[in-house]
């Protein structure tokens, strides 16, 4: 009997005793890279991870950003002690004794989940070894047979011991429990803790409070089964599983955990993608101008935008700063992996209170006013059939769904047939998406009747650009209605020509004769009208008048003065690039010009006379914190300090007692705010520029299309399209003292001109007289 289980035992030890040769030789044939490469010290020194690259705002508050995994690192002083007690707990008890493997958990899941096949016993793999598994991922290859999948998964294994223990000897325990959380993905778009506190909970990794964080460590056993968002009740339960974990290993009481186990998810869950958040359009601009290429003549279809573009490349250090510049490698930068940190203008306060007001005025008050009138159809009463049917054939042609079947090989009669047959798509609508079935020629035409608008507010004399809203849903309408958009700008361009008379030595108050006036056109007269008639007609008014209630017999009478040509130029000159049609009727403002050309325009006498190009970025660093750019505006000196200062002077009287009172009587703002109102022919656009010594804006408003419009002046004016977005957000601003804007707000006076005033004998305008809003 005792020679028989003497035998047994030599037998087993000699089987055992194969086995451990055995792992080891295949440890060592691991290391050496038998069953494909390890990873080098060099690799374990600089792991390489993608990270997105983040859009701060000029108070440091994250913007966005630019990614391919959602991934941004912190520090371990960024983690509170809460979140390291949870992940230990409930991933790694024995983490601060063991060297990368933990031998006692292999042990268990060898007898435990192996031979007795009990699930419940968990894993044996260390917190070190998950982080070898996300840096350096297993081979994602394939098989059929279940004995080749194991060999497979005990070779992973084997790497995953080998870089475990690598690790362990060339980082600290904190270093490597950094380097998870950075690395773990949370689900829903989030990859690293920084970015799951801000999708979950927007805050931040050390803010994170003791049920917040157990939630997150609870979430990374399955991302997706653990989601709060997609199975709340699965989270719940799992959550005060961790804060179990925490009591069974001493570092949260029983009665702490009865407590924080009885609070809901808390979750203040905010997506981070590119199609939402705070400044989408900014950041989408932003996106374009740093990845942008060197121009190429042949890839343009039209040589003023290759020289635009071409100007841009030579004189804007940021359009296509990725391109331009060069990492220590040698390659250029990439926006979507390389972890830059891109330090913007905007301010968050005032880009939310921006997109808020889009939101009150286009989604409560305008947009309903809209579909109240366009029931029966979307086009302007004027509209005639043929120009509706090229409407709605090129809306058909713009579309997705057009040229995805076209690029299929669709004929036109299977593309209208489609164009016709419901299918289930979603709206945009201002109280939220409409999921619904309807067919695509009736979502497009849906489309086009929801208006538009593009809102920018730049700082004087720094250029700083604070606000930026390029549409009312960038995850609906991606065009960008502040940089790309141009559309007529009617009455907003008469400015120009005012200031070239102040340029030329014109007082304000000036008197001129409120008559019409005609132009010898060859064959035929042109005899400019106002849109309506006034209390002054026939007599002399002054300048001043002329420009705050925009008659266009004034503006014909200055046209005169000055040649079409000088006042193009002048516009050129304060930053305008869009091509103006020098012609008589100049003033009528028919020419096609952007949000963004104008605030910068508009800048300039704000500014003393000094246009300054649009800042958006101060500086860019890299991953570590490393300054890579920074960057200045361009300044240039346009016209006099004088020149600018007396058309202040014009532009505050059109708020004051002109075509932008409303700005006082509806909303009730104080302090020296200048502006003009515009609109365009049968009402297709409305804007509203406006400067005030801290800040300078611009809003437009229209429909995708000018056929599709207000049919009346009474909602289709500048007044009552665009000013209301700067009225409600002004509101907001002036009455947070933290901003540092207030009605105290003074213009600074150029040497000479102190204490001068201009009292000219105007007659105020009435509230009734804004019926007679301008246009052409």
């Amino acid at each position: 009997m005792w020679r028989g289980l003497s035998r047994f035992v030599l037998i087993f030890w000699g089987v055992l005793g194969g086995l451990i040769l055995l792992g080891l030789l295949l440890f060592l044939l691991i290391a050496a890279g038998a069953f494909g490469p390890m990873p080098t010290f060099e690799e374990l020194e600089n792991p390489k991870s993608s990270l997105a690259s983040e859009v701060l705002t000029d108070d440091h508050e994250p913007l966005g950003g630019f990614f391919i995994q959602n991934r941004s690192f912190v520090g371990r002083n960024e983690l509170a002690p809460s979140l390291v007690d949870a992940l230990v707990s409930t991933e790694d008890a024995r983490f601060y004794s063991h060297s990368g493997i933990d031998a006692k958990g292999l042990m268990r899941v060898m007898f435990k989940t192996v031979m007795l096949g009990k699930d419940e016993a968990g894993g044996g793999s260390t917190i070190t070894q998950q982080l070898a598994k996300n840096l350096f991922p297993r081979d994602t290859a394939y098989s059929d047979s279940k004995f080749v999948k194991f060999v497979k998964l005990g070779i992973s294994k084997f790497k995953e011991w080998i870089t475990a223990v690598k690790l362990e000897r060339n980082y600290t325990k904190d270093e490597i429990l950094t380097m998870y959380l950075n690395t773990v993905p949370f689900g829903s778009g989030a990859y690293g803790i920084k970015m799951a506190s801000r999708t979950f909970f927007n805050t931040t990794p050390d803010s994170l409070r003791d049920e917040e964080a157990a939630l997150l460590v609870g979430m990374v056993k399955g991302p997706t089964w653990y989601s709060p968002v997609r199975n709340p009740e699965r989270a719940l339960l799992r959550r005060n599983q961790v804060l179990g974990q925490r009591v069974k290993y001493g570092n949260l009481s029983q009665a702490a955990c009865d407590s924080l186990s009885a609070l809901p998810l808390g979750l203040d869950f905010m997506p981070q993608d590119h199609n939402s958040g705070l400044g989408t359009y900014f950041r989408e601009h932003l996106r374009l101008v740093m990845t942008a290429s060197e121009p190429v003549p042949t890839q343009y279809h039209s040589r003023d935008q290759y020289v635009a573009d071409s100007t841009e490349w030579a004189d804007n250090p940021l359009y296509g700063w990725c391109n331009k510049n060069r990492k220590p490698d040698g390659s250029p930068y990439n926006l979507y992996r390389d972890g830059l940190k891109i330090y913007s203008t905007i301010d968050a306060t005032l880009q939310r209170y921006a997109e808020e007001a889009v939101a009150e005025h286009l989604g409560k008050t305008l947009q309903p006013a809209f579909d109240r009138e366009k029931k029966n159809g979307i086009f302007g009463s004027e509209v005639k059939r043929k120009v509706r049917d090229l409407v709605i054939r090129t809306g058909i042609h713009q579309s997705e769904r057009y040229r995805n079947m076209k690029a299929q090989g669709f004929s036109n009669e299977e593309i209208e047939k489609a164009f016709n047959t419901p299918v289930s798509t979603t709206l945009f609508s201002w109280n939220g998406d409409i999921d619904t079935v309807i067919t695509p020629m009736d979502s497009m035409l849906y489309s086009k009747r929801q208006l538009r608008t593009g809102f920018m507010a730049m700082e004087p004399y720094t250029g700083r650009v604070k606000v930026w809203v390029g549409g009312p849903s960038f995850r609906h309408f991606k065009y960008d209605q502040v940089y790309s958009a141009m559309r007529q700008v009617g009455s907003t361009i008469k400015p120009f020509l005012y200031t070239l008379a102040m340029q030329e030595g014109y007082s304000p108050c000036l008197k001129v004769p409120n008559v019409p006036q005609v132009f010898d056109m060859g064959d035929t007269v042109w005899i400019p009208k106002n849109s309506n008639t006034t209390r002054h007609d026939g007599e002399m008014v002054t300048l001043r008048w002329g420009l705050a209630n925009s008659v266009n017999n004034i503006s014909a009478w200055l046209i005169k003065q000055f040649s079409p040509m000088a006042v193009a130029e002048l516009i050129h000159k304060m930053g305008v690039n869009s091509y103006i049609d020098p012609v008589n009727s100049i003033f009528l403002g028919t020419s096609e010009v952007t949000v963004y050309e104008m605030v910068g325009a508009y800048n300039t006498f704000a500014s003393g006379g000094v246009h300054i190009d649009p800042l958006l970025v101060t500086r860019i660093e890299d991953r570590n914190g490393n300054i890579l750019a920074t960057f200045q505006p361009r300044k240039r000196e346009v016209i006099s300090q004088k020149t600018a200062y007396l058309m202040v002077q014009l532009l505050r009287s059109v708020i004051d007692q002109g075509s932008g009172i409303r700005l006082r009587y509806v909303y009730n703002l104080r302090g020296p705010f200048g502006g003009k109102t515009g609109t365009t022919q049968n009402h297709s656009d409305g804007w509203f520029m406006s400067i005030y010594p801290t800040l300078v804006m611009g809003t437009w408003v229209g429909a995708e299309d000018p056929a599709v419009h207000f049919n009346w002046i009474a909602m289709g004016q500048g007044a009552s399209m665009a000013l209301p977005i700067q009225g409600l957000f002004l509101q907001k601003v002036m009455a947070n003292p933290n901003l540092g804007i207030s009605p105290s707000d003074t213009w600074r006076v150029p040497k000479g001109m102190e204490g001068i005033q201009f009292n000219c004998d105007d007659a105020p305008r009435t509230q009734e007289d804004e019926e007679g809003e301008e246009f052409f």
